[in-house]
């Protein structure tokens, strides 16, 4: 089952990923300057994560698709790491949606 994992950056900052039952990391969030901030970040994943039309496609400067994951007010929520192809992309994106709803927390 997928997973969130709390982390905090090297200025104390705090984001999250979401990782595949595999341990790859499929989102990673933008900073939140409070733990409490964080947890509303994940709230609006699983409220946003099941809308297909929250997904926005994107290619990186080497050419890689991406996608990032925003909210009803188009605020962006999280990023994917690039994938290789756009079948992985849209294998990343159904692993989201379909499984950020019941996923568990874990502190690092």
């Amino acid at each position: 089952m997928n997973y969130f994992k709390l982390k905090r950056s090297t200025d104390k900052q705090y984001y999250f990923v979401l990782l595949s039952r595999n341990n790859k990391v499929i989102l990673t969030s933008e900073l939140y300057k409070t733990e409490q901030g964080l947890r509303t970040g994940i709230n609006s994943v699983r409220a946003n994560a099941g809308n297909r039309n929250n997904y926005e496609i994107r290619k990186a400067i080497n050419g890689q698709p991406y996608f990032l994951l925003k909210a009803q007010n188009g605020e962006i929520i999280g990023s994917s790491e690039t994938y290789s192809s756009s079948q992985q992309l849209e294998n990343g994106i159904k692993s989201v949606r379909f499984h950020a709803g019941l996923a568990n927390t874990v502190k690092e």
